[in-house]
């Protein structure tokens, strides 16, 4: 199939876009697996020495009566972070792919099956399953090293384009959250400066990492005011972010200016989003690793131009 033959609704989920593109998505989501993981490693261990009385599985693994036998998990982690170096060097990429998404899944599912559900992996989760199904290997890759240069084709991009719809969702998801739970009335602010000066205080009480600056800005009503609605409007405004390539830009930027925010007045920080890989999509990634490979004095494959959103 052509997309130039296909009917308008495919051409518009099957942009044809540069295999450097999707692959550079590949190598950011892969470097971020890989660093997040192994950082993380002794944590994700300790959940082999857990009491089974605490154990409450959660999706994939609700069916399961009892927890994993400890050397059993830990062989689990450790293919995960295994795993996640084939997807960023893309190493016999069709077969390691799906197999570091389905562990990561694993991974990430039983750690929070034992009382402390953390939402804040999600996106990275998908975004990483997305593209372990895709071709994402085709390009800047070990598998990739005897073939041909890949032209830019239909087939890379509905991964891209899954990848954004699945952020602006996320973030849709989390303005209705904040209007189930607050209404209208979180626009006004108070709420959300009540939360904010809360967990502060908490965190000095325990003695925890806090923000200095929270407590210049509580005063001011206003300034909350106005992160409440600029929060709510990008959050609930996310679904416009697929109708134009700029419209996409201008909000990638403000949700990371938002998680900025949250990591300057709360001291909280979301690895994927400020690391600005969640939203690498809206972007011509391949720029990126275009401007790298310029500076190590490399040839880059030239690619088209059509955004994802």
């Amino acid at each position: 199939m052509s997309d130039n033959l296909a009917p308008a609704p495919l051409r518009w989920w099957f942009p044809s876009v540069p295999a450097e593109r999707i692959a550079t998505l590949r190598i950011l989501v892969g470097l971020y697996s890989v660093i997040y993981l192994a950082v993380r490693l002794p944590y994700f261990l300790s959940f082999a020495r857990h009491r089974p009385v605490q154990f409450q599985p959660i999706g994939v693994l609700s069916w399961m009566n009892e927890p994993l036998e400890a050397n059993a998990y830990r062989a689990i982690v450790v293919a995960t972070l295994l795993g996640a170096v084939c997807f960023l060097v893309g190493f016999a990429y069709r077969i390691t792919a799906p197999i570091f998404g389905a562990l990561l899944l694993v991974t990430l599912t039983y750690v929070n099956s034992w009382g402390g559900i953390l939402h804040t992996d999600n996106l990275w989760l998908i975004h990483a399953l997305v593209l372990a199904v895709a071709p994402a290997a085709d390009a800047l890759s070990i598998d990739s090293r005897r073939a041909q240069p890949a032209a830019s084709h239909y087939k890379y991009g509905w991964a891209i384009r899954l990848m954004c719809w699945v952020c602006v969702f996320t973030y849709f998801l989390a303005g209705l959250a904040k209007l189930k739970n607050g209404g209208l009335g979180f626009i006004e602010g108070e709420s959300l400066r009540n939360y904010v000066a809360l967990d502060n205080v908490r965190k000095i009480e325990l003695g925890s990492l806090h923000s200095p600056l929270a407590a210049l800005l509580l005063p001011y009503a206003g300034a909350f005011q106005a992160l409440a609605v600029v929060s709510l409007v990008l959050e609930l405004g996310a679904p416009l972010a697929m109708l134009r390539p700029r419209i996409s830009h201008v909000w990638a930027l403000g949700m990371w200016g938002f998680h900025l925010g949250v990591l300057a007045l709360m001291a909280i920080l979301f690895p994927y989003p400020v690391s600005f890989i969640a939203f690498a999509p809206f972007f011509r990634a391949e720029r990126l690793t275009a401007f790298v490979r310029r500076k190590l004095g490399t040839r880059s494959a030239q690619g088209g131009e059509i955004s994802p959103a």
